[in-house]
């Protein structure tokens, strides 16, 4: 069996690809083992902490999420030391430790990344006798970076442009404040519209109970305004109160008086 290997290096001329070639009459089946040059660099993670989080293959920052989200989720931070984590069954197995520092977090991640698979094409090539050639395609799923993150960032970094954000947003917030009240107007329009004589009667009982709690005047102004308001049963009562607590403190200055007069008659 022939081995054959191709390895990219920093001085490598992009190619759209290469040629093997190789002399025979028989049909030759090979296998194109394709290691793909991450980047950012990816990991495969050990089957038992990707089991954990799910995941398989990833780079060091969504592995590192991944984990706090796990701990977060299972309440795993110490309630009193916020830098130490409390592993469960699952992390001690993995970590064989009971606690760790979040700042060991990455010197323990280390020994648990791998190499990510290669993509593995198994091809035979065709030389037999009246056999057409043909071309064969395989899809490859690989990660680019977004043409527009540098863009977003030149943008979102800029004074210039934060300037015009508070802008547009104090713009934003004027224009609400003006819906709102003209909300308020059109509803106000609408409901005079609507039943006038009800509205307005409304509207004086709302702007009297409004005046009621501005000045703190007691009882209900509204109420007694009214002659149906002094008719009512417990108006008689009220008013045979009042005149006997005045009854009862004029008797009282009177007793007082003559007490005084009596007191300098028998003096002299």
């Amino acid at each position: 069996s022939n081995f054959l290997e191709w390895h990219r290096n920093p001085s490598t001329q992009e190619t759209d690809g290469f040629q093997v070639k190789r002399p025979g009459d028989k049909a030759v089946k090979c296998t194109i083992n394709l290691q793909l040059d991450y980047q950012p660099q990816n990991f495969k993670l050990d089957p038992r902490l990707g089991r954990l989080l799910g995941i398989h293959t990833a780079t060091r920052p969504v592995i590192v999420t991944s984990l706090w989200q796990y701990i977060k989720t299972n309440k795993l931070q110490d309630p009193i030391h916020r830098d130490t984590i409390n592993c469960d069954t699952y992390l001690q197995s993995i970590f064989d430790c009971a606690t760790l520092k979040f700042s060991d977090i990455p010197f323990k991640l280390n020994p648990l990344f791998q190499q990510p698979d290669p993509i593995v094409i198994e091809h035979v090539v065709m030389v037999e006798p009246g056999e057409t050639k043909s071309v064969t395609h395989w899809d490859i799923s690989v990660e680019v970076d977004d043409t527009l993150k540098q863009q977003m960032n030149n943008f979102l970094v800029s004074t210039v442009t934060q300037q015009e954000i508070m802008t547009l947003d104090q713009k934003i917030y004027e224009t609400v404040d003006n819906i709102k009240a003209l909300k308020t107007k059109r509803e106000f329009m609408l409901s005079f519209a609507s039943d006038p004589y009800g509205f307005i009667n409304k509207w004086l009982i709302s702007q009297s109970r409004d005046l009621k709690v501005m000045l703190n005047i007691e009882g209900d102004p509204e109420e007694e305004r009214k002659a149906e308001f002094y008719q009512k049963d417990w108006l008689r009562e009220g008013v045979c109160r009042y005149f006997y607590a005045k009854v009862q403190q004029r008797r009282a200055e009177l007793e007082r008086d003559l007490g005084v007069r009596q007191l300098g008659n028998s003096n002299s």
